[in-house]
């Protein structure tokens, strides 16, 4: 068979070239990379394909086959490989193994880029040696995938940097009361959710009241985070005034209107006095606060609703309402229940349809909530605060 104008010849190498750029890389999944590189060597190449990956401690995984994986279990050299260094950073090696009808030919690869060591290919086949294009071929996959590992590792690690300084910056609302018992949980949006503007707060109070916070920045990325660090910043300052929940929002609206790259946020504060079984609410263009009773009913509180914070508009007001211990209330970011293919009143409804009984540990609650609203597919990040006044022994 021709060199030149055969299957193995360059004009099939160049069309093997183009179909691993086509099938090879599809996702930044490095397994789901490693599949396709298999299933590409089997198409193209060979009756059977491995990938393997380095780990951590220089242990080796097998990641991916492909093929008839009994010959890669028979494919041991019968002598020493033969080196081909078609690259010099790629040693590539071939060996037979095997006699008579049962002899198989191997090839095997680094998978490197960038002088960083992935892992190997092993590839077997029970017909003829590999062809010096088909091997090109084969080195050209190797390396091809290398950069797809590279890329797939540095988002990775760039993925678990920005979770950490979302944590760091979202982190546990602080301690309140013990009189008030509270849950929270935040879903950052998608697997690969850079920083946003989500965040839940609780703030003690004198004579054992808490304030709870939620809020959400206008926006997201970095910059979104670093505005919703600044606003729990002064809230913090702002309500150890122990002003009232809505002369709060006003002195923060003022602060961060005389800050001309400050985002706007929506907000909103619940001033919780178990002594007295009130609760004092106030929002900032934030959504609708859910109370459920003992029996479990849900109802949305008509809180007024003033401008976002950093508009410098103002005009916050308060309402009063009794909270008590047969009561849990939840607070909440849009991302919960705003879906582009549904009208937000909807979505509120669904919210206020679900049923959480006085008697539901409130961690199991925030889970009922995440779960009512299918939290995990939400369209934007996700902060959730439940309270509940503690019981006390009598």
């Amino acid at each position: 068979m021709s060199e030149q104008g055969g299957p193995g010849g360059p004009e099939a190498r160049l069309r093997s070239m183009e179909e691993a750029l086509e099938q090879i890389g599809t996702s930044p999944d490095e397994r789901q990379t490693c599949r396709e590189l298999a299933g590409f060597l089997l198409r193209t190449l060979s009756d059977a394909a491995a990938v393997d990956l380095i780990r951590p401690g220089a242990r080796t995984e097998r990641v991916a086959v492909a093929g008839a994986t009994a010959l890669l279990d028979g494919s041991a050299a019968d002598g020493a490989p033969l080196v081909r260094a078609l690259d010099r950073d790629h040693p590539l090696e071939t060996w037979t193994a095997g006699t008579g009808a049962a002899r198989t030919y191997a090839a095997s690869v680094p998978l490197m880029a960038r002088g960083e060591l992935y892992g190997r290919i092993l590839t077997v086949r029970a017909r003829a040696h590999y062809g010096d294009h088909e091997l090109a071929t084969l080195h050209f996959a190797a390396r091809l995938t290398a950069i797809h590992l590279g890329h797939a590792r540095r988002l990775a690690a760039t993925e678990r940097t920005a979770l950490d300084l979302q944590r760091a910056l979202v982190a546990e609302p602080g301690r309140p009361h013990p009189n008030l018992e509270i849950a929270s949980r935040y879903l950052p949006v998608g697997a690969r959710a850079l920083v946003g503007g989500d965040w839940f707060e609780t703030i003690r109070l004198h004579f054992g009241r808490t304030l709870l916070a939620v809020g959400d920045v206008m926006g997201h990325g970095l910059e979104a985070a670093v505005d919703m660090n600044a606003y729990r910043s002064v809230l913090r300052e702002v309500a150890s005034t122990d002003l009232a929940p809505h002369r709060v929002l006003r002195q923060l609206d003022s602060l961060s209107a005389s800050d001309d790259t400050r985002r706007p946020a929506t907000c909103l504060l619940v001033r919780i006095d178990p002594a007295r079984g009130m609760a004092l609410y106030a929002s900032a263009g934030h959504l609708p606060p859910a109370l459920f009773t003992g029996d479990g009913t849900g109802e949305l509180l008509d809180v007024p609703v003033g401008p976002p914070l950093g508009t410098g508009a103002g005009g916050y007001e308060a309402l009063a309402r009794p909270f008590t211990a047969d009561q849990t209330l939840l607070l909440y970011t849009d991302g919960l229940v705003e879906r582009r293919s549904e009208d937000i009143d909807t979505s509120l409804a669904r919210l206020a349809a679900l049923r959480l009984a006085s008697w539901t540990p409130l961690p199991e609650v925030v889970d009922a909530v995440c779960a009512g609203l299918d939290a995990q597919h939400a369209e934007d990040d996700v902060a959730v605060l439940a309270a509940r006044l503690r019981h006390r022994p009598a």
